[in-house]
């Protein structure tokens, strides 16, 4: 039996997190929750985390700072970010980092699982 996938969600805003939690939960993946990207980075969770979903602007190191010390430790798991403030550049930015995708909040539920299956290689419904 295949292990099920744990998805970390990085977000400052706790209604986010509790939201995004309840989608990933409902599509069968393991879902853990972060306040900060310090508190993902200093977790048991970076090492099992199949798939990061992050926000990209939050107090203390963005997300793009992230996925840059994510890479520095050799840890290449697919990067999906959210974002209130989309901004081209910030998507290039992402996109040429490595991100798996760049997703302007408020975004459609159905949308994101398919991009969550799509990141994880899981078969869809």
């Amino acid at each position: 039996m295949s292990k099920v996938p744990i998805v970390s969600i990085i977000d400052d805003d706790a209604s986010v997190r509790a939201g995004m939690e309840g989608l990933v939960r409902s599509v069968g993946f393991v879902a853990y929750v972060f306040e900060s990207a310090e508190e993902f980075l200093g977790s048991l969770r970076v090492d099992d985390t199949s798939c990061v979903i992050t926000d990209v602007q939050m107090p203390g190191m963005n997300g793009f700072q992230l996925q840059s010390e994510l890479v520095a430790r050799g840890r290449r798991m697919p990067v999906i970010f959210i974002t209130a403030f989309p901004e081209q550049s910030g998507r290039d930015r992402a996109l040429a980092a490595g991100a798996f995708a760049y997703v302007e909040k408020p975004f459609d539920g159905q949308a994101m699982t398919s991009l969550l299956h799509r990141a994880l290689g899981a078969p869809t419904a």
